[in-house]
This record gives C-alpha cells, sequence and structure tokens, in this order.
C-alpha cells in the first residue's frame, strides 16, 4: 500500500480537528465549561485523547476556536442563504444577516456564549486562531459590501458592538431582550427593522416600537 499523500493526511487533520471543534461546542452547550473534560471530547469526536493536546494547548482554547468555528460557520451560512442580496441594498441586507447570525447565537445558545465570553474576559484574552481569523474576514468583507471605505477600523467597531450586545443579552441578572439590541444596533447601521431575519415579537411587546 502506497502512503497517503500530504493533501490527503492535511485533510485528515483538518476533519479530525473539526470533529474535536464540534465535540466541544455540543459537550460545553450540553454540560458546562468545567464539567467538560478534554477526554469527554476526544471520546465525542471519536478522536484518540492525545490528539486534543497536540492540535490545542488548553480547554481553554479549545473552547474559543470551537465558538469562533461555530459563529464564522453560522454568520457564512447566513450570508448566503438563498435569495442571495444583489445590487444596490445589497451590502445592508448582508450586514443585517450578519447582526442577526450573532445576536441568534446569543439567545439560542446562552450557556456556550456565556463561557465563551467570560473565557475572553479573562487573563488569557482573546486568541488568535484559523477559525477565529475566518470569522473577522467575513466580517470585513460585510462591512466593506455595506460601503466601509475603512473596513479595518469598522470591523472592529462592529465586532466591539456586537460583543457588547451579546454581553447585554446574557448578562445575569438583568438581559437586555434580543430585539431591543438590534433595534438598537440597526438604528445605529440605519437598517429596515424587515432587513435580515427579524425575530418574533415577543408577548406584550409592540413591534413598531421596537423597531424605532
Amino acid at each position: 500500500m502506497s502512503p497517503r499523500s500530504a493533501s490527503v493526511n492535511e485533510e485528515l487533520r483538518r476533519r479530525s480537528q473539526q470533529r474535536l471543534l464540534q465535540a466541544t461546542v455540543d459537550l460545553v452547550d450540553e454540560h458546562g465549561y468545567e464539567a467538560t473534560t478534554l477526554a469527554d471530547i476526544a471520546d465525542r469526536a471519536g478522536a484518540a485523547r492525545g490528539l486534543v493536546s497536540y492540535y490545542f494547548p488548553g480547554k481553554r482554547q479549545l473552547l474559543q476556536s470551537a465558538v469562533h468555528r461555530l459563529m464564522h460557520t453560522e454568520l457564512a451560512a447566513a450570508l448566503d442563504r438563498a435569495p442571495r442580496p444583489t445590487g444596490e441594498g445589497a451590502g445592508r441586507e448582508l450586514l443585517a444577516r450578519a447582526i442577526d447570525a450573532i445576536l441568534s447565537l446569543a439567545r439560542d445558545r446562552p450557556r456556550l456564549m456565556r463561557t465563551h465570553m467570560a473565557g475572553i474576559l479573562q487573563a488569557e484574552g482573546f486568541i488568535q486562531c484559523p477559525e477565529q481569523q475566518r470569522l473577522a474576514e467575513l466580517l470585513q468583507e460585510t462591512v466593506t459590501a455595506y460601503g466601509s471605505d475603512d473596513p479595518e477600523t469598522d470591523y472592529r467597531l462592529m465586532r466591539a458592538l456586537l460583543m457588547g450586545a451579546v454581553v447585554a443579552v446574557l448578562l445575569p441578572g438583568a438581559p437586555m431582550p434580543v430585539a431591543r439590541l438590534r433595534a438598537e444596533l440597526f438604528q445605529r447601521y440605519g437598517l429596515d427593522w424587515e432587513l435580515g431575519d427579524p425575530p418574533p415579537p415577543a408577548a406584550g411587546d409592540d413591534a413598531s416600537d421596537t423597531a424605532r
């Protein structure tokens, strides 16, 4: 049997890493960060336990990479959803979709996103990794399509605004409604409420008030 080519080995490594990242978000979402061990992650991914430490220096770094992968895959799916926007208003629609994709993760996966944000605010801080870089590229492409003259600076501002909104959604004891935060972000960027993926009105909410 001839040895595998370098490209085949690289593809196998990529798939192995993706299984570990997916297992991480699933287990932390189900059981929490402290209750999830590296051995649990390897077992869920069907990988040798030593591979986790081979690919990632620690559990915190693994979680950040895993959540950043989840974020960029969800964002990419939202941006590419049919019908793909075209024409003069395409950039505004894409920006609305991007905002909704990130806010939806905070709404739908609160335990996972709260753990992720807590890790960023700890000593390790914001960890640069290929998954985070892909997320950054998608957001920069989005602000470019929106019409930014300085995508790098405007991406960083939008990232800060989105992170602040996610924290506000997840704040224990005093969470902000997603619709209210969405309205503020849409107003900041001059986006119509109907763009993107508008959330259904909550009980007792006046949709026209939320949109303002």
